[in-house]
């Protein structure tokens, strides 16, 4: 995928693109999106025909209360389908461990989705030596504990603060700011107030080098609260407003369960 790098800014009328989410994993929260290894190549080849831009290929689910997988089991659950879809598509994998991201560029992705939001410094090291597309998304804590404390003085302040200093120290050693996106976390350790202050801020993540801005906003359960839709098959109606939002405010990348109803 020679021209991936142009597929982390939204397209030249506005549109975001659209990121497809493939969970080789039996505890996503979206039971629909759970596919096996030996299924996830036919279900990416489904979204990139559906108008993915890029694939999001993930071997741990980060569900709040969510337990950790093996770097060994993680590894196994994504490869194959990496090898493949990178053939024929942008592919982002979703992981927080250093050690399967390396795999992961190895076997042909283009991006790692830290939802860790580069604490580990060995994931800094593998992005600055590998050069790859970085999403860097905020989440206070673990997906274990990160409902613990949602509490925050300023939600916009603090969450862009974190993200725009862990992003420019980046490019400072560096790193292309073009090659960086940057996620607020929706849904990830904050409280409905929070969540909906953060889907006001798309400005406020850009900082002085412009970075790209990525939403994470599909099925979740503030959607769910909102709209009165415990079921997360209920969800499609409350995401697709939020990805109408993400288009006015200029959201670069959409991140999705349901590829074909967003293009």
């Amino acid at each position: 995928m020679a021209d991936w790098e142009g597929l982390l800014r939204k397209r030249s009328d506005g549109r975001p693109r659209i990121m497809g989410i493939l969970n080789t994993t039996p505890d996503s929260f979206h039971a629909s999106s759970r596919v096996s290894t030996e299924e996830a190549t036919a279900a990416g080849q489904v979204m990139i025909n559906g108008g993915a831009d890029w694939l999001d290929i993930g071997g741990e689910s980060t569900r709040p209360g969510a337990d950790s997988v093996t770097s060994e089991e993680e590894i196994a659950r994504i490869i194959e389908p990496i090898r493949d879809l990178s053939q024929v598509s942008a592919v982002s994998v979703d992981t927080r461990k250093a050690t399967v991201a390396r795999e992961a560029l190895a076997s042909g992705a283009q991006m790692v989705n830290d939802v860790d939001g580069l604490r580990d410094p060995e994931m800094v090291e593998l992005v600055l030596e590998s050069r790859c597309a970085v999403c860097i998304m905020h989440m206070r804590g673990t997906p274990e504990t990160m409902q613990h404390d949602t509490h925050y003085n300023d939600v916009i302040g603090e969450v862009a603060s974190n993200l725009l200093g862990r992003a420019d120290n980046l490019v400072e050693q560096g790193h292309p700011a073009k090659r960086i996106l940057l996620d607020p976390g929706i849904g990830f350790g904050k409280d409905d107030a929070g969540n909906l202050a953060l889907l006001t801020a798309v400005d406020e993540l850009r900082g002085r080098h412009e970075y790209g801005v990525l939403w994470g906003t599909s099925r979740k359960s503030f959607i769910g609260r909102i709209c009165g839709r415990p079921d997360t098959s209920d969800r499609l109606a409350g995401t697709l407003a939020t990805a109408m939002m993400a288009r006015e405010l200029g959201v670069d990348v959409v991140r999705v369960h349901d590829v074909a109803e967003h293009a």
